[in-house]
């Protein structure tokens, strides 16, 4: 990758960062010492990425968590692999039986939205196929940081004293209370540089590691679950713990001007970002902050997002193909949807999420994008007793429309909010890449992609760079940073702009690119409290 700052230049918040050896990119700082920790001690890129994921859901356990799901994308011995750790609905749930109890949507929070978690076999599975060291060795670090403690960073604060607010009124009931025991044993969310431990998260951890994930779906830990499920009517249960297995998964990808942009496909909204890049490669720009760039932008991720809202769901209930959508004429057919004014879409409507994404390269030439996520924050607001695992709340994207193929179903996935993405040319890798954040995700990728190829920016100034955020209808939110002139252009379009100033719903994104001489070059979110560990 060489970039080009004559073509475009953007003020950077911070320095671009090389490196030969190995990098470790993520949303917190701990953990991106800790995968370079592992690669130090003779790991390789997979085993950092693992030992970064795990020490995550520690350090920054606002966004992620034990309970939660994992998608990655590894680039090792000249091909990429794609491995779904997303777990399904339990087998006795179905849209019946809830909507036969009063329910006309899923609810946020409780049992009802749990799925199987899948990162713990996720970590696993890679440490099995990849890895160089002892799967116990590389969630160490996790462990010794959730027994000693650690100061807790700003912006994982600012969201753990959010998210406290939130269920300090909406979680009632009995089961919640083993949230507010761990995550708020003060009474309160932890303050920036406030130490905070949880020693049955530490057990939780060592016990996955010595156990290499076995105890998470078929022993102790699965019993803990199970009991703690049946306490309160829950649907999961041992069986469905014990019946997961992540799924190794082709890649997906569309070519856009030399480059080759991968996905996860189905049941991940990867596709989204693919098919809205399918769509904007059919203009030319020549500048970023122009009226005619952002308006193709967003109208084009609008209507691939109508699609994915349409058609995404568990591979085996979708009734059109990766190909379908994907098809050159396809995306020429909704390019020329494309107009001067802002379309009226109807889709659903986006909401916010919490998800942790990391990307990892070593001097072997392997590079792993990853990314795990309990959903909005810390999920259901359930943790299992005595174990420090807070249950994520994936099975909220579900529909209760039985004429939806995204219709809730025991044993069925549901449409994916998180996405690790990956660049390569002509066969050799580029570089992981990803943009956290709920429904901002794709977006995010296509803006960082477009930033990249596009307008020649380096990493650090692709993710610095102010985004846009379509939210429903006509309506765009836009970060404070954003250009004004364009915003009230676009505002003359008909798109409905208005300035958002949280700027974590825009997404929070890693970057590492291979350069032309071999080395690494890599970005790290302002919006975060992110660092690039390099060696």
């Amino acid at each position: 990758m060489k970039f080009d700052p004559l073509v475009y230049s953007y003020p950077s918040k911070r320095h671009v960062i090389y490196g030969k050896k190995g990098m470790v990119a993520t949303s917190q700082p701990l953990a991106a010492q800790a995968g370079l920790e592992i690669l130090k001690k003779g790991g390789n890129a997979i085993d950092a990425a693992v030992a970064a994921a795990a020490c995550l859901t520690v350090v920054e356990p606002t966004s992620n968590g034990i309970g939660g799901d994992l998608f990655a994308l590894v680039w090792s011995d000249g091909k990429l692999y794609g491995l779904n750790s997303s777990g399904p609905a339990p087998k006795s749930i179905s849209a019946e039986k809830l909507r036969s109890a009063g329910y006309k949507t899923i609810p946020k929070y409780g049992w009802i939205p749990v799925t199987v978690p899948g990162a713990p076999a996720g970590w696993a599975k890679l440490s099995e196929r990849f890895g160089q060291l002892p799967f116990s060795d590389v969630l160490s670090p996790a462990v010794e940081y959730a027994q000693e403690g650690y100061a807790v960073s700003p912006v994982t604060s600012l969201s753990w004293q959010n998210a406290y607010k939130l269920y300090s009124t909406s979680l009632k009931g009995e089961e919640y209370k083993h949230w507010f025991d761990i995550f708020a044993p003060k009474g309160r969310a932890p303050k920036p540089g406030e130490l905070w431990k949880s020693a049955d998260h530490a057990r939780s951890l060592a016990s996955i590691g010595d156990s290499k994930a076995e105890c998470f779906y078929r022993g102790d830990l699965a019993d803990r679950i199970a009991e703690f499920s049946r306490e309160y009517d829950g649907y999961l249960t041992k069986g469905d713990m014990a019946a997961f297995q992540p799924q190794w998964v082709d890649p997906i990808s569309i070519n856009y001007r030399g480059y080759d942009v991968w996905e996860i496909p189905p049941n991940g909204h990867g596709i989204v970002a693919l098919m809205a890049l399918n769509i904007v490669k059919g203009f030319e720009f020549g500048e970023k902050d122009h009226i005619e760039t952002v308006h193709r932008q967003i109208e084009a991720l609008k209507l691939a997002f109508i699609d994915g809202k349409r058609y995404l769901s568990d591979p085996a209930s979708m009734n059109v193909t990766i190909e379908q959508l994907l098809a050159p004429a396809y995306a020429e057919e909704r390019r020329r949807l494309i107009g001067k004014e802002a379309l009226l879409p109807d889709p659903g409507t986006p909401s916010a999420g919490g998800t942790v994404y990391l990307a990892t390269a070593d001097s072997e030439g392997n590079m792993v994008s990853l990314i795990q996520s309990n959903y909005m924050g810390f999920g259901s607001g359930l943790v299992v007793p005595g174990t420090g695992i807070a249950l994520h709340n994936r099975g909220h994207n579900f529909t209760l429309d039985g004429n939806h193929c995204n219709c809730i179903a025991g044993g069925k996935r549901p449409y994916h909010t998180i996405i690790p993405g990956f660049l390569t040319k002509a066969g050799k890798p580029v570089g992981p890449f990803g943009v956290m954040g709920a429904f901002m995700q794709p977006q995010g990728h296509m803006q960082v992609i477009m930033n990249t190829i596009d307008f020649h920016l380096n990493p650090q100034q692709a993710l610095d760079a102010p985004r846009w955020q379509w939210m429903k209808g006509k309506q765009v939110a836009v970060e404070p940073g954003f250009p004004m002139h364009i915003a009230e252009q676009l505002q003359a379009r008909g798109h409905q702009i208005c300035i958002q100033m949280d700027t974590g719903s825009f997404g929070r994104g890693q970057i590492i690119w291979k350069t032309e001489e071999g080395t690494l070059c890599g970005g790290t979110e302002p919006r975060a409290d992110g660092m690039v560990a390099v060696w």
